[in-house]
């Protein structure tokens, strides 16, 4: 045990993140499945195959939360709550004029569009690097644009066929979202966008991110309302709808949350269902309820 610590101590905060959410991933889908019945850490440490003071000590250190208040964090209470709160922190923002609360996002995130003729090009003529880089939640593929950060999925790793499929499957998804564009993979361009995304400590106002938004006209307009819902916060689909000036088109609005490109940097994770309950998510029920849960230890 002293060695494995040892060991912990010494890996990166990134790496070691990985390392983590390998071993959490089972426990987040034993809650999923079972989080009405509130199970014990006992339970939740038997499912994992380790102590409570281990299981422990690993939610601690991933999400800086007991294994208690991440299931907490994962109930209908909280997520009714988190849709209150957010209606009052974005009440307030605009009432002292802000745009938005957060100067648009936890992540100082900058943003523009492609234009309408470059979306339809579907990416003709267009360079993106790709690379695969260690994430809190699995491994993340990164995709680059010279204006800035295009693309952010992850590898499932319940796909058949092993890492190799896994990667293959979720660079194919990506692929299909600028089906023209030409990819090359390329670790060297897509690692900084990598550390600035996943280490809060370079969630700097004086660094902005800039992303780039590849989509048409509508999908854009609801990104950029995503990227309004703060840290520790949540929306709904028709709530989007309202905000952009279409309250009619919550079920349009849906559509363009699970096109989303960004993940995790334009928070589609954080739309839940009108009651508050955890609905879909492109990338994976658990992985968004890991997100969610992850969050909730930051604002903590």
């Amino acid at each position: 045990m002293l060695k494995l610590e040892e060991a912990a101590m010494s890996a990166s905060p990134m790496s070691q993140a990985a390392d983590d959410y390998a071993h959490v991933r089972r426990v987040i889908a034993f809650l999923s499945r079972n989080w009405k019945v509130q199970p014990s850490v006992g339970e939740m440490a038997a499912e994992a195959g380790l102590s409570e003071s281990h299981l422990t000590h690993l939610f601690n250190r991933w999400a800086g939360l007991s294994p208690k208040a991440f299931l907490q964090a994962l109930t209908i209470d909280h997520a009714r709550a988190l849709l209150r709160d957010s209606a009052s922190v974005l009440e307030a923002s605009l009432e002292v004029g802000l745009s938005g609360p957060g100067r648009l996002h936890d992540l100082f995130v900058t943003h523009e569009a492609m234009s309408p003729g470059e979306y339809k090009a579907r990416g003709e003529g267009l360079t993106l690097a790709y690379g695969w880089h260690a994430s809190p939640f699995g491994e993340a593929l990164m995709v680059a644009s010279p204006r800035g950060l295009a693309g952010l999925g992850w590898v499932d790793e319940a796909i058949e066929g092993g890492p190799e499929a896994a990667r293959s499957a979720a660079l194919a998804d990506m692929r299909r979202r600028w089906p023209r564009a030409r990819l090359e993979q390329d670790e060297a361009a897509t690692a900084p966008y990598a550390r600035r995304v996943f280490d809060p400590a370079c969630w700097q106002a004086s660094q902005p991110l800039r992303v780039v938004l590849i989509g048409s006209g509508f999908e854009v307009s609801v990104w950029r309302s995503l990227l309004t819902v703060p840290l520790g916060a949540a929306t709904t689909y028709s709530a989007l709808a309202g905000r952009i000036g279409k309250p009619r088109a919550a079920r349009a609005v849906g559509a363009a949350v699970g096109r989303n490109p960004i993940s995790f940097v334009v928070p589609c994770h954080r739309v839940l269902g009108a009651s508050g309950q955890l609905t879909g998510y492109h990338w994976g029920l658990v992985r968004k309820q890991a997100i969610l849960g992850w969050e909730a230890g930051r604002v903590k």
